[in-house]
């Protein structure tokens, strides 16, 4: 499972740069009762939090990564 984490967080980190920045401020997910962003899901992906697993995951069912 670790590789395939490792694949989406990579997915994702090439992802990110190339969305307009309007779009970055734009609710991607509701987790836990709490609306993610891009902004918000590239700070917890990118210092590799807890909350980014579940994040990446959430990413993947949806089909945005």
């Amino acid at each position: 499972m670790p590789d395939q984490e490792n694949n989406l967080r990579e997915k994702f980190l090439i992802t990110y740069p190339n969305l307009p920045l309007n779009a970055r401020k734009e609710t991607i997910l509701v987790l836990e009762g709490q609306p993610i962003t891009w902004e918000v899901a590239y700070f917890e992906i990118r210092n590799d939090t807890p909350a980014s697993k579940k994040i990446l995951q959430k990413l993947q069912e949806l089909k945005l990564l």
